[in-house]
């Protein structure tokens, strides 16, 4: 009695040794990382056949048993995983308790479209595309935010995401994310700025992005279009002019596109556009409410990316001749 004892401790310590040594030995995944897909409602025991299924070379009975045995099965979490090279038992199931899921990012870039962020969604294969049938209007219906144009709505950023997400839940993180900082901004802006509410500042923001070459002349920029509200000038800025243009514009503005009224148009029609013209960033919105304070009524980029502020179109002039013409003073 006493050797079939002693047989058993050895084996029991043998088992636990060799337990030991297999939670910490890695699972053979091959030379890249393994897919796992962990739909909801799946069993602690599917969790182990898909593993395998995943291409894990390990037993699918021994996997489940250490998860049964750690006390956390219930604990693993749905969602799409990749497994890396040199995983073992241990962190895989740290992994999937923790819910660390694979992640991808999506920038959107400061001055972009709502064009050119569904472009950008388009090409990323790893998310679910449930816009792609569905007009700007209709995304803007599924986003709670009917009759509201798309235009300007998102903030730019980098935003993470999980494989076989959809495309409309980054979206709204984006829609909320400006919102809060559109909030943020108008709840700070200067007591004599000449906009009536968020959504005027959200419009100007969007033409100091896309008029701003060099970050240190944003304020002053909007400064400018500021004192053009105030003086009830024509703001006659070229990106407003583009954009209502859309697909007619050839990389070429003319002075007939100048003249060519759209609602948008700022050579033909007074005070701001009805709507914003791309997605400003955070410092942006900032520059649209806080301007600087300056006598400037006009500025023309220098060709080094910086500009040229005047305060009268005689001198304004004279740097469009110097800057934009050539000629001498």
């Amino acid at each position: 009695m006493r050797r079939l004892l002693a047989w058993v401790f050895v084996l029991l310590i043998a088992c636990g040794a060799a337990a030991a040594w297999w939670l910490h030995e890695p699972l053979v995944t091959g030379a890249q990382p393994l897919e796992l897909a962990i739909e909801p409602g799946t069993t602690p025991r599917g969790v182990a056949r898909d593993v395998v299924t995943a291409g894990a070379q390990t037993n699918a009975q021994l996997l489940y048993a250490w998860f049964r045995l750690s006390g956390q099965d219930r604990q693993i979490k749905a969602g799409n995983y990749e497994i890396p090279v040199g995983t073992t038992p241990r962190s895989l199931l740290r992994m999937l308790v923790r819910g660390e899921e694979a992640l991808r990012t999506l920038t959107v870039v400061e001055g972009w479209t709502f064009r050119q962020i569904r472009q950008a969604l388009a090409k990323e294969e790893q998310i679910k595309q449930d816009t792609a049938q569905l007009s700007a209007e209709q995304i803007m219906e599924q986003l709670g935010r009917p009759g509201v144009h798309p235009e300007g709505r998102f903030f730019p950023d980098t935003y993470s995401y999980a494989k076989g997400s959809s495309d409309l839940a980054l979206l709204r993180r984006a829609l909320h994310a400006m919102d809060r900082r559109l909030e943020a901004a108008w709840a700070l802006r200067s007591p004599d700025v000449p906009l009536k509410s968020p959504d005027e500042a959200l419009i100007l923001a969007s033409i100091v992005e896309k008029e701003t070459g060099r970050a240190s002349d944003r304020t002053q920029i909007a400064g400018v279009f500021a004192n053009r509200l105030r003086a009830g000038m024509l703001l006659q800025t070229d990106p407003t002019v583009i954009y209502g243009l859309g697909d007619k514009f050839d990389g070429n503005l003319r002075r007939r596109d100048l003249q060519a009224d759209t609602p948008w148009n700022t050579y033909t029609r007074p005070g701001l556009p009805p709507t914003p013209i791309a997605m400003p960033g955070k410092a942006a919105l900032l520059a649209a409410v806080q301007p600087a304070s300056t006598r400037a009524l006009y500025f023309v980029a220098k060709g080094d990316g910086s500009s040229h502020f005047s305060p009268s179109l005689e001198e304004h002039n004279r740097a469009v001749n110097r800057y934009q013409r050539g000629q001498s003073q």
